[in-house]
């Protein structure tokens, strides 16, 4: 059939089409997409501009570092800790409330170092008790942990020989660090160490703009303590660290990148993220066509860390770890009760495995040392769920299914053999689950959670299997489908509804690989899923659909934007140009007539969305609808 091209450039894009739309599992927090003036340097950073050759350092096989990543890449779901003096503030300073996340009250606070450190006196967790948490990350399914050993604020949560800005300076005095260890060894939970290398608010890193006491003197702190201190870590902690969470690399240069890989050399079978050197985006924002140009390279580590945010496709053979709050803020904050309900946590732990990507949790203890009890709630109602599906988690690779209207997909590959777990969000109201464009020979369905056979059938759109009337879980329901092979999946292609319009439905969407910078992404408002954050005029989205009757259609946009641009439409030899109108505010939407395009015949046919580079500001699109402009 002949094929037919239809870009059109747009701001942000959503649509809704019952019966074929994948649900978005967006988070609720927004990834930050501009840095706060106390993440800033004043002074130019010494990073390169261009990526650099890291001759000397060691490079490995792809062999060698599957072996090496196998344990993580195994795991797919670890707990993230953000715990340091600022939780004894709770979010307050002063009396007020300071809007900031957590962990940085010291900088948004703009809180003197002097008054800082008197604060910290008070820090008591007398209630810490680190073996429950470690049982409680053991119990919601957690592989791993990670702690802030030393977060922005410079405060080292152990017994630093650097200086006397550590545990030992508190009410509490002992290391925190070390019954954690061991409290990990003992229970089979690998532990990780997050380090901000460079920016220090407290001894001379980067990033304090406005206390004196706090100024930068780079060279003096690399070499007295960030070096020092990340050997300590490396050295002084049995099997730990199993992994190192480097952050904000601002005034990082390959010198200090090279000296921290060579005091890390003891510990060869070490997962580095990739916020050592230099970010390729915006709190591990992805740029994908950078990762093409780093890859193997020691300098920029093992894992991307998209920050709350699910890259819309996964990241392809890169491994990545989505890093996600369950409120709105890291570290604790007294007054945030924006809690995500356990059901969305679980479909965004699915939702990124399905992906190929781990999902680590965050959790913020309080300044006594406990979880606070809506993180109890969900870490049980999480470890419930993953008591009965974890085989459906665990050692599972990406979905081989574009995207699926009921929910998610994870794979695990045999000799001559695929198992795919279908994890079902929302149960079909005919109870009748058709997997689409699926080929292979199906050997068995049943249930994961009682192993109860279930009928199936092979029908031109795929495999349809006979589910129970309701779903034995509200949150998922997993099928467990053995196939012969690998896994063997035609497109599925988006059809006219009956009036003969086409509606291209957020969950449809692909993004693919612009030529430099990040891809926009989905997002969660009141009315639904939309895709969100198009800063990159190169960045693109795309949709197939087939069976369009030949005729003019009209594409309605319904759109949000603050300020005006310009959007290109193009379909074989056509090309349409249209401006879009702001609508001073992105919780205002309207729908704008972008024009007509002419389809010429009823073949299948790809939509690729793409701004005018020469004139683009971020617009949010909700739903793009292709209308007959005459009846049919």
């Amino acid at each position: 059939m002949k094929k037919v091209i239809l870009a059109l450039a747009i701001g942000t894009l959503a649509a809704s089409h019952p019966g074929l739309a994948e649900t978005s599992i967006a988070p609720t927090v927004s990834p930050i997409t501009e840095t706060p003036a106390y993440l800033k340097q004043d002074k130019p950073a010494e990073t390169p501009s261009a990526t650099p050759l890291p001759d000397g350092l060691p490079r490995e096989s792809k062999e060698q570092r599957d072996a090496r990543m196998a344990w993580w890449r195994d795991a797919r779901f670890g707990m993230f800790i953000h715990w340091g003096v600022y939780a004894r503030l709770g979010g307050i300073y002063d009396g007020k409330e300071i809007p900031s996340l957590g962990e940085q009250i010291m900088g948004r606070g703009e809180i003197p170092v002097a008054k800082y450190k008197e604060l910290a006196k008070e820090f008591n967790p007398t209630k810490y008790n680190p073996e429950d948490w470690v049982l409680m990350a053991k119990k919601a399914g957690m592989k791993y942990i990670v702690i802030t050993a030393k977060h922005v604020d410079g405060f080292a949560l152990w017994p630093t020989a650097t200086n006397d800005w550590d545990v030992e300076s508190t009410a509490y005095k002992k290391d925190l660090l070390k019954p954690l260890a061991e409290a990990c060894k003992k229970h089979g939970i690998k532990l990780g160490f997050y380090y901000a290398q460079t920016v220090d608010w407290s001894n001379g890193g980067a990033c304090n703009n406005w206390d004196p006491a706090g100024a930068d003197d780079i060279p003096n702190y690399m070499k007295n303590i960030a070096i020092p201190q990340i050997k300590e870590l490396a050295n002084n902690y049995g099997d730990a660290p199993a992994i190192l969470w480097w952050d904000v690399p601002v005034a990082m240069n390959l010198d200090y990148a090279k000296q921290i890989l060579d005091v890390l050399s003891v510990r060869p079978n070490l997962i580095q993220n990739n916020r050592l050197y230099k970010m390729h985006g915006h709190m591990g924002v992805i740029d994908m066509a950078a990762l093409e140009e780093i890859k193997g390279n020691p300098l920029y580590g093992d894992t991307e860390t998209p920050e709350q945010y699910i890259p819309p496709t996964g990241l392809g053979d890169r491994d990545f770890e989505v890093c996600m709050t369950m409120n709105d803020t890291w570290g604790y904050k007294s007054f945030d009760h924006n809690w995500k309900s356990s059901k969305t946590l679980i479909h965004q732990l699915i939702d990124i495995a399905s992906k190929g990507g781990n999902y680590l949790l965050n959790v913020g203890p309080t300044g006594e040392g406990l979880f606070p009890e809506p993180i109890v709630e969900r870490l049980d109602v999480i470890g419930k769920w993953m008591s009965v599906n974890s085989e459906s988690i665990y050692g599972t690779t990406s979905s081989p299914f574009a995207k699926l209207v009921w929910g998610r997909c994870t794979t695990k590959k045999h000799a001559d053999s695929t198992t795919l777990f279908l994890h079902v969000f929302d149960w079909p109201k005919d109870a009748q689950l058709l997997v689409p464009g699926l080929a292979n020979k199906v050997k068995s369905a049943s249930l994961l959670a009682d192993g109860k056979k279930l009928k199936f059938k092979k029908s031109p759109e795929g495999v349809e299997i006979a589910l129970p009337e309701k779903a034995l879980d509200a949150d998922a329901t997993v099928i467990k489908l053995e196939i012969v092979g690998e896994p063997k999946v035609a497109k599925v292609f988006i059809k006219p509804s009956a009036d003969g319009s086409i509606e291209l439905p957020v969950g449809l969407v692909d993004f693919p690989t612009p030529s430099k910078g990040g891809s926009p992404r989905f997002q969660e408002s009141e009315t639904g899923t939309e895709i969100g954050f198009w800063d990159n005029p190169e960045a693109a989205v795309a949709w197939e659909f087939t069976g369009a009757k030949p005729s003019e259609y009209e594409v309605l946009a319904e759109v949000s934007g603050l300020k005006d641009a310009k959007v290109f439409v193009e379909i074989g030899d056509q090309k349409l140009a249209a401006p879009l109108a702001n609508t001073k505010n992105y919780a205002n939407y309207k729908i704008q007539n972008l024009g007509k395009i002419r389809i010429a015949g009823a073949g299948d046919q790809r939509i690729s969305v793409k701004p005018d580079s020469t004139d683009w500001t971020a617009f949010n699109l909700r739903k793009l609808t292709l209308k007959p402009a005459t009846a049919p």
